[in-house]
């Protein structure tokens, strides 16, 4: 009897940690930078991820948010887009905004206050509900995305060779590329690190044999094409034979119908979003990845060629 009862205790003792257990992440896990090259090359099948916008935030998760990323990672495959800038003390913090209301418990400019002040504060989240999540640095979001995902750091108040420095200085070539806005600033940094993979403007055909003519190659580049999908085959097409894929936002269009309540179900837009796919685009950068990830692409697998660069665990 004694026994039959340490059998049931140890059962029910099983499920409890196994329900505690933590839902598994999915994880992109290049090792180099040309393996980076390799998972944003372009394919004829579809990778399955999606770029996060600002992390992906959601009611309880504020952007640019550690715990955030976790979150956004239980659900998806997902790049995740975060803000760079410069604390009072030089210290370089993930924030989106210049000043804190909108998205912390403080008030004033970042650059107005030490690291030190800025860990004081709490994060809000998307209804502006304080939570206890605190402001990371960029040093401690680098840490934590190793073998988990690929950073894409905008730039805000950090230039692109600073930023550029950081990923050299941590060797996070694997799993750290940057927002370029300009030709020119795209040569510096290639020069300073041919191994870094940058995420450039190229709305039209014309830019992009502009761009053909920089001497940088293609597969250091993701294109993005616009937040408003250009129609123009052609750009996408050019795009493609060089061996690149094209970024959309749909941050500014479809994903706002959902934010702000006009359509309650994604299900109604999902035509919409394989639409913007359909014409040429191959990675959407959203602000609903959790929503949106796997909607597009419970059900697809990665490329043969790309893998063994994508885990779920």
């Amino acid at each position: 009897m004694k026994s039959l009862f340490l059998c049931h205790l140890l059962a029910i003792l099983c499920v409890t940690v196994s329900a505690q257990e933590p839902t598994p992440l999915h994880r992109i896990v290049p090792q180099t930078g040309q393996d980076l090259q390799t998972v944003l090359q372009f394919s004829d099948q579809p990778s399955p991820f999606v770029s996060a916008h600002r992390g992906g935030p959601a009611k309880g998760f504020p952007e640019n948010c550690i715990a955030t990323f976790e979150h956004t990672l239980r659900h998806t495959f997902a790049m995740l887009e975060i803000d760079p800038r410069r604390a009072k003390d030089g210290t370089i913090v993930v924030h989106h905004d210049a000043t804190l209301e909108r998205t912390t418990t403080g008030s004033g400019k970042v650059t107005d206050h030490t690291l030190a002040e800025l860990k004081q504060l709490r994060l809000k989240d998307t209804e502006g509900h304080a939570t206890p999540f605190k402001m990371p640095t960029l040093d401690e979001v680098i840490e934590w995305a190793r073998g988990k995902t690929v950073l894409v750091l905008d730039q805000k108040d950090v230039t692109p060779i600073e930023r550029a420095e950081i990923v050299t200085r941590r060797k996070a070539e694997a799993y750290v590329m940057l927002i370029v806005s300009s030709f020119k600033d795209v040569a510096a940094v290639h020069q300073l690190n041919p191994n870094i993979v940058m995420e450039v403007m190229i709305p039209s055909v014309a830019k992009a044999q502009e761009f053909d003519q920089l001497g940088v190659s293609w597969r250091n580049v993701v294109a993005f094409v616009g937040h408003t999908p250009p129609e123009d085959a052609t750009l996408y097409e050019f795009i493609h034979r060089k061996g690149a894929c094209c970024m959309i936002g749909t941050s500014r269009n479809l994903d706002r119908k959902i934010i702000t309540g006009e359509i309650s179900d994604i299900q109604q837009l999902v035509s919409g979003y394989r639409a913007f796919l359909g014409r040429g685009a191959d990675i959407i950068e959203t602000d609903i990845p959790v929503l949106l990830g796997p909607l597009l692409y419970r059900a697809v697998p990665a490329p043969a060629s790309k893998k063994k660069f994508f885990e779920l665990k």
